[in-house]
């Protein structure tokens, strides 16, 4: 039997926080209404999705790299991890992968990237709200820890809130070293260091 996996990630731009992948395989016997690209969704809508995601499908999982994974080896290779990850978590394991944008995860089946493929295909639509709903979470989580920056609301996004709070506070553990604002950031208190 043919088991089609979606794979879609969320949290790219960020300066703070995980990237984290979805990976879905539908049942066809179980359709889900109302699939499409998760940027296109309300919060409430993505988190009913999310559920009936999570009760119909096939197969789902979901997959990070952490702030640390970013910075070592970079936002794209750590993206593909995610989605490697998420992909080899599913069970039933999927038989070929269809992959949102234009890069595929090293991965033991066949792969073909679809530019995209959120809006095109429902798998990844599906993929794509699991991976936007899974790490709002996380980010709500973070924003408990680090209650400065306003997680909650920006989920990490460079608005001009959480810029403000990253000039005021500096960066968390939970923030992305290499990202540019907080890399100037970061180089600035050295060379204050450097001079005190």
């Amino acid at each position: 039997m043919n088991r089609t996996c979606g794979v879609d990630e969320a949290g790219r731009g960020p300066l703070a926080g995980p990237v984290c992948a979805g990976a879905v395989i539908l049942d066809p016997a179980r359709p889900i209404a109302g699939l499409k690209d998760s940027k296109q969704l309300s919060a409430a809508r993505r988190e009913q999705l999310a559920v009936a995601i999570k009760a119909n499908a096939l197969a789902w999982a979901v997959a990070y790299a952490s702030a640390e994974e970013i910075d070592r080896i970079n936002i794209l290779q750590a993206t593909l991890l995610a989605m490697r990850r998420a992909v080899l978590a599913l069970n039933p394991a999927a038989t070929d992968a269809l992959i949102d944008g234009n890069r595929c995860p090293d991965l033991p089946i066949p792969v073909r990237a679809i530019v995209k493929g959120d809006a095109l295909e429902p798998c990844i639509s599906a993929a794509s709200i699991l991976a936007k709903t899974e790490r709002d979470k996380v980010m709500r989580a973070l924003a408990d820890k680090y209650p400065a920056y306003g997680f909650e609301r920006h989920a990490g996004y460079p608005t001009a809130a959480h810029l403000a709070a990253l000039e005021i506070h500096g960066p968390s553990a939970a923030h992305r070293k290499t990202f540019g604002p907080v890399t100037r950031i970061l180089q600035r208190e050295t060379d204050l260091k450097r001079r005190t």
